[in-house]
């Protein structure tokens, strides 16, 4: 009798592409918007104009990049987290219906949302934000101090609790699924990945800790930001913070 190869392996297997069995196109359910916009959050919070000169070198900020968890109690500047975001997924090109950015997605349809826990920014009140791209400003969706909460919903990583923010990407599937019908999940979660990985080297370069968490209990991140967690759900997170000693 075989064996049930789970669920994981029978998503892989179904999604291949294989010469002369290509999927087709799917259903067109309607268009989904390239990018998410609150139409009512508590506040906004501008942010400064990235540097996009200077600074360490590209191969300096690889060979120095590490995990860290190990997090100094000062704040990170406004100006920092400007660069942390516009250095992950901050607009590069394109135009305002469709506008690129830093990291790349596949067919160019950045499905991820990027939403922050804010612990400890100069002159940013604590709370859960969202980054709207378009204009490179926060919307402030939840405020108050949500860095226990975080942390327990990353099962218990205490770090989450000590960073000055937590970086959240919520995955909007139908965003990529339009093009890419059930391999867009494949496209999701490597597009995260790319996300993660520039959010670390931007920190690096800046002389900031971070580490990329992938532990989480979904329905509870879920739930702080305010997701569904069918139409759009938590994927990814990582933790940025000021290191001891610098």
């Amino acid at each position: 009798m075989s064996m049930d190869p789970g669920i994981g392996p029978r998503y892989q297997h179904g999604t291949k592409y294989q010469r002369g069995s290509m999927p087709t196109a799917p259903p067109m359910l309607g268009v989904v918007p390239p990018f998410k916009r609150y139409e009512d959050p508590l506040s906004y919070v501008e942010l400064p104009a990235p540097e996009k000169t200077g600074g360490p070198g590209l191969w300096q900020a690889i060979a120095d990049r590490r995990s860290r968890r190990v997090f100094a109690e000062e704040p990170i500047g406004l100006e920092q987290l400007s660069q942390l975001i516009w250095a992950t997924t901050g607009a590069t090109g394109g135009d305002a219906e469709h506008p690129l950015r830093a990291c790349a997605s596949a067919g160019a349809l950045y499905p991820n949302e990027t939403y922050l826990f804010i612990n400890s920014i100069t002159g940013v009140p604590a709370g859960i934000y969202h980054y709207e791209v378009l204009n490179h400003r926060l919307a402030m969706l939840s405020e108050g101090d949500f860095s226990r909460d975080v942390a327990m919903a990353c099962l218990g990583q205490r770090y989450c609790a000590t960073a000055c923010v937590v970086f959240a990407w919520g995955a909007v599937f139908g965003r990529c699924a339009q093009k890419y019908s059930d391999r867009a999940l494949r496209y999701v979660y490597l597009d995260a990945g790319h996300m993660g990985a520039q959010l670390q080297l931007a920190a690096e370069a800046l002389g900031l800790g971070s580490v990329n968490i992938g532990a989480f209990f979904d329905d509870e991140v879920n739930h702080l930001l305010g997701l569904d967690g069918n139409a759009e759900t938590i994927v990814y997170l990582t933790a940025v913070g000021t290191l001891k000693g610098l």
